[in-house]
């Protein structure tokens, strides 16, 4: 893992104790609730090794509904995060898991509305507050949460990578990581890009518009 500055090991400006389970489960939730692209009704959030045996202790659980609420890092409200989840109405269920996972501070988040909207991530907090995103809704791949990013999901098809690529290079957009994950050949697919620079209306509506694409989800700097 390589680091970009020094604030990427000393971690972010934070509501303590932890970077690593307290300032990364708040990206993670984050993330979470910016791909959702709405308040959920109801979270799962199933934990995995460490995050599993000191989520209270360390204020994990905090920290993650307050993501999920759109809350940063810094926000005074994350030791009250429970209470305003409750408030706000949304069901939280937290679970422990005893599978071993490939790292120690992982957690699963099912995110549901009332109209039968679901996602599902699985996020690993790193160190420092850095996170990756491993799954969306099955689809393996690597999302940071840390650069302006896209999420083009689309039809499994010849030309879907050079359309988008072509409409990002037309309005001067750099890729810094781009990556495609799909479950079967002729399926669905999702493309992953992250970017230099966040994108404005018009080129989100080309991406939209485009044959073949079903929806395009925005994650801003």
């Amino acid at each position: 893992m390589k680091y970009r500055s020094a604030f990427d090991i000393i971690g972010p400006v934070m509501i303590g104790p932890s970077s690593s389970h307290t300032a990364g489960a708040a990206r993670i939730g984050r993330v979470a609730r910016t791909l959702f692209e709405k308040q959920p009704k109801r979270a799962v959030i199933s934990l995995y090794g460490s995050f599993a045996k000191t989520y209270k202790g360390h204020g994990t659980d905090l920290a993650l509904v307050a993501g999920i609420m759109d809350f940063d890092t810094f926000d005074e409200r994350i030791p009250k995060a429970l209470e305003i989840a409750k408030k706000a109405g949304i069901d939280i269920e937290f679970l422990t898991e005893d599978a071993v996972m490939e790292h120690p501070n992982t957690v699963k988040i099912n995110l549901y509305d009332d109209n039968g909207k679901e996602l599902e991530i699985i996020g690993i907090s790193i160190g420092g507050g850095t996170i990756e995103i491993t799954e969306i809704n099955s689809f393996k791949l690597k999302l940071s949460g840390a650069h302006p990013a896209i999420l083009v999901i689309h039809e499994d098809r010849f030309g879907m990578i050079s359309s988008v690529s072509s409409i990002l290079s037309k309005n001067e957009i750099n890729i810094g990581h781009m990556e495609v994950s799909r479950k079967e050949r002729g399926d669905v697919a999702i493309m992953v890009i992250e970017m230099d620079n966040n994108i404005d209306d018009g080129v989100f509506a080309e991406l939209s518009f485009l044959p073949g694409v079903t929806q395009v989800i925005r994650m801003v700097d």
